[in-house]
């Protein structure tokens, strides 16, 4: 069976954020404005993406 699979884009800029945002945007693989990465759909991804909200937009 397949692994589900999430889309993470990066719809705000990391630069004037606190130091632990910037690692978990890095660490998402996102490194570019409007940029989509493809996750794998587990509670680890998604805690990460629950922290920086106002940074990141799940995609369709």
């Amino acid at each position: 069976m397949a692994e589900a699979k999430i889309k993470i884009k990066l719809i705000g800029s990391p630069i004037c954020t606190p130091e632990k945002h910037k690692v978990i945007v890095r660490a998402l693989g996102l490194r570019k404005m409007n940029q989509v990465v493809e996750r794998p759909d587990t509670p680890g991804f998604r805690g990460m993406v629950k922290k920086v909200p106002h940074l990141l937009a799940l995609v369709k």
